[in-house]
């Protein structure tokens, strides 16, 4: 049967005709890189911030902008112009025991935070749904997986563009309830808060989690998954397209990290409005805060907080779990890819299901990953700074690069990013 003559398998090709039209469609990794760092681990640092400290922590994000994107930049550039992964250019460049020992420590990192992800969302869900938590994390894990395992990279990729839009539920819950919009806007450049230990910890754990390892990872090897795709080549050998293509990268990934930071930024907000401004200043999950916020904004807030919470950490889990696959496979030199079917990349693919399935089994362990999860910030943000020195002087290396090293205001603000990431680490082990 038809309808004014078109069937419904051409209502359905239309549709799909018309989103893969649309320009969310056409970005790049850029916008799923920032998505991902807003994922229910990050989420709970954000929230940390906002009820320990109220509007006190809002001047992090405008400082972590320029840092994150320019960071993130460089990563990407380095994929495109090299057509290689993070880990494959550091193997290359340094020594093996700096391979390795970033390797590990972003495998153990990426493994805890999977752990918490997944508890966040199981968490989340049964507040929503009445289900036992165990259940959902389950649920939640082996979906996570099988897409991971089974559905080909541009495919996957697609969805996991179409689920950025839930993000939006952040900002939706201001809209819930009174905000001083003055005091907003002055504590968003003018920081107001006592420096001791504690806050250098939280200033630290949101910087941590807004400009982490594991971002570092997938943003330089989708960059070469794209390039696959497109059955592109590296820059270095395609002078003609670097232009445009590097041009590409530095739209995308700022504007993927300006929509990440802004996230961030209303999560702390509205936190900061709704429990610090009820007393309630101690948040060790996302689902958590979401349930804090129901008897102060009501059910539809708490929802919005709620939802925001298991749709992003659809996209979190898959890119922690893909960074280390990525990660190790180029160090060990292993095929590796999502587009690669599991016959064709073995290796690669037991590394994404040994992260997922032993987060999974963290959730039954005496370790508490929703207690870690602050602290798996705090330690992203001492492993960052070794991490960013290596992959600045690998973008300003001609031998790396050829013509197309980091132009010099992106190379400052990364210097800038491992000053600030470093001297509060500094600071909390002083104070």
């Amino acid at each position: 049967m038809s309808v004014e003559g078109k069937s419904p398998s051409g209502y359905i090709q239309e549709l799909q005709a018309r989103l893969k039209a649309h320009p969310l469609a056409q970005v790049g990794p850029g916008l799923v890189t920032g998505v991902a760092d807003d994922d229910p681990s990050g989420n709970a640092t954000y929230s940390q911030a906002g009820a320990q400290f109220g509007l006190g922590m809002l001047w992090t994000m405008p400082l972590a902008f320029p840092l994150m994107a320019a960071v993130q930049s460089m990563c990407g550039s380095l994929g495109r112009v090299t057509g290689k992964g993070l880990a494959a250019n550091i193997k290359i460049a340094f020594s093996p025991a700096v391979l390795y020992g970033v390797v590990a420590s972003l495998l153990i990192a990426n493994t805890l935070n999977i752990a918490a992800d997944v508890a966040a969302m199981g968490e989340a869900a049964e507040l929503m749904t009445g289900v036992d938590r165990h259940s959902m994390t389950v649920l939640f894990v082996f979906v996570t997986l099988l897409l991971q395992v089974f559905v080909p990279y541009h495919r996957y990729v697609f969805a996991l563009k179409w689920l950025t839009l839930s993000l939006l539920a952040y900002a939706a819950v201001l809209f819930t309830v009174q905000v001083p919009w003055g005091q907003v806007a002055l504590r968003t450049v003018w920081p107001r808060f006592r420096l001791d230990a504690s806050a250098a910890a939280v200033v630290l754990g949101v910087f941590g989690t807004t400009i982490s390892p594991y971002l570092f990872f997938w943003q330089a090897s989708e960059e070469v998954e794209d390039m696959r795709a497109k059955r592109a080549t590296p820059l270095r050998s395609d002078p003609d397209s670097a232009a445009t293509e590097l041009r590409r990268i530095r739209w995308d990934t700022w504007s993927g990290m300006f929509y990440s930071d802004l996230t961030a930024w209303f999560v702390i907000l509205a936190t900061a409005v709704t429990l610090h401004a009820a007393g309630v200043t101690d948040i060790d999950t996302g689902a958590r805060a979401a349930s804090a916020l129901r008897p102060l904004a009501g059910d539809f807030a708490y929802f919005l907080f709620a939802i925001g919470i298991l749709a992003v950490g659809m996209i979190g889990v898959p890119v922690l779990a893909g960074s280390g696959a990525y990660a190790l496979s180029e160090a060990m030199g292993w095929r590796e890819g999502l587009e690669r079917k599991v016959a064709d990349a073995r290796g690669f693919y037991s590394i994404i299901a040994a992260s997922v399935l032993i987060g999974l089994a963290l959730q039954y362990s005496p370790i508490s990953p929703m207690r870690a999860l602050f602290w798996s910030a705090v330690i992203n943000g001492l492993a960052a700074v070794p991490l960013m020195i290596v992959v600045i002087v690998l973008v300003s290396s001609t031998a790396v690069m050829g013509p197309y090293v980091a132009s010099k205001p992106v190379r400052f603000l990364g210097w800038i990013a491992t000053a600030v990431m470093g001297a509060s680490a500094l600071v909390m082990f002083l104070l």
